[in-house]
Parts: C-alpha cells; sequence; structure tokens
C-alpha cells in the first residue's frame, strides 16, 4: 500500500489546478470508456442502437453529461474524500435486438466493469513509463506516475462500485438477467431508486465500508507492481 500512499500524498500537496491537470483525462477516459464497452458488447450482440447514434467512438464529448462527467468528478476530487462518483451519458441499448435477451444483457451489463479492469493495466502501463523516466525528467516521471495512478484508482473504483447488484447499476442488470422471469420483473422495478438507494449508502457511511477494501487491495496491487 506504499504506493498508494504515495500517489494519494502526491496529490494532497498540489494545487487544485494540478490536480485537475493529472486526473481530468484518466477520470474522463474511465467513465466515458465504461459507457462504450457497454456499447461494443451490444453491438457484438446484434443490437446497433448505440452504433446509429454515434455512440461507439473514443470522443469523449459524444459521452460527456456536463453534471456526471465533468462538475461532480471535479469537486468531488478536491473534496478531502476517498471517493470519486460520476457518469456519462448512458449508451443506449435495445433489449429486443439481442440475440438472446437475458444472458446477453447479462454480457452488456458485465462489459462496463470488465473495460475499467482492462484500463487499470494500461494507466499501470503509463505508470511503468513514468518509473523510466525518472533518471531523465523526473518531473515528466512524477507527472506520467501520478496520473496512472490517479487512472488506476478511477477506474478499479468505477469497476467495483457499478458491480454492485443494485440496479441500474452494471451488477444489478446481470443479476436481473440471470434471475427467472417474475423475480427479474420485480428485481427491476427497484431501478427508479437505485440511485437514491446509492447516495444514501454513501451519505451513511455504508457504501465505502463495502467497497473501500476490494477498492484498496486491487489499486494498491496495481499500483504496487509499479511503486
Amino acid at each position: 500500500m506504499e504506493g498508494l500512499q504515495f500517489v494519494f500524498g502526491q496529490l494532497q500537496a498540489m494545487s487544485m489546478i494540478q490536480v485537475l491537470a493529472v486526473a481530468a483525462l484518466p477520470v474522463l477516459f474511465a467513465i466515458t470508456l465504461h459507457e462504450v464497452a457497454h456499447g461494443w458488447a451490444a453491438r457484438m450482440r446484434g443490437d446497433r442502437t448505440a452504433e446509429m447514434l454515434g455512440r461507439l467512438t473514443l470522443n469523449p464529448l459524444k459521452h460527456m453529461d456536463p453534471v456526471g462527467t465533468v462538475l461532480v468528478p471535479a469537486i468531488m476530487l478536491l473534496l478531502p474524500t476517498p471517493f470519486l462518483f460520476g457518469w456519462a451519458k448512458p449508451v443506449p441499448v435495445t433489449v429486443e435486438n439481442l440475440a438472446r435477451k437475458r444472458k446477453d444483457m447479462a454480457i452488456v451489463g458485465a462489459a462496463g466493469p470488465l473495460a475499467n479492469l482492462a484500463m487499470a493495466v494500461i494507466w499501470t502501463g503509463v505508470m511503468f513509463g513514468g518509473r523510466a523516466l525518472v533518471e531523465v525528467a523526473p518531473g515528466a516521471a512524477l507527472f506520467l506516475i501520478l496520473m496512472g495512478g490517479v487512472g488506476v484508482f478511477a477506474n478499479v473504483l468505477l469497476g467495483v462500485l457499478n458491480l454492485l447488484p443494485i440496479p441500474p447499476l452494471d451488477g444489478g442488470r446481470v443479476v436481473s438477467a440471470l434471475l427467472p422471469g417474475p423475480l427479474s420483473w420485480k428485481y427491476d422495478r427497484l431501478e427508479p431508486f437505485g440511485i437514491w438507494i446509492v447516495l444514501g449508502l454513501l451519505m451513511l457511511g455504508i457504501l465505502w465500508n463495502v467497497i473501500g477494501p476490494p477498492i484498496y487491495a486491487l489499486t494498491g496491487f496495481f499500483i504496487g507492481l509499479v511503486l
């Protein structure tokens, strides 16, 4: 966990502008590529809705929600909290177009967290690149190490958070797809209240007690490979 403590310690010593410069890109792509992964998975299973709407693109501007992708993550990065929360515009999926509706929806739901895991690996590679530059360009090296560390943390956090079995989070969609028909329908009725359940757990301090340990363990593992 020493590597994780180093990254957070450096960020805490920075100004707001410096933190935003380091964190903006990894946080932005963690949120938007999560949604792109859903769209690609749906496309592979027969639904081209996201493709037809121009959402199967790595251009973050196509996925940005002014509040969820910019304002909320920026505020939370500047607050003394280990929690990061944000969202992009959801990629539309037409269930009726999927070849095997229930099983394919489970695949589409799991695609987002899996994409975050893959991105955590990529940002670990960025940290390795920074580590290689320490002797040659220490300033650039520190920037890459911190950016990579934020990228790892943001992607692990979003991946773990979205695995919670609360609709409309991805874990909830996977559970819904695996439940028998009548139970699935009843379970899906929680979706309008899902975000309020998550926010309630956050306000009560319960949410971080549940997802914090696996987030710290995974983030510490990836960063520990470099630092």
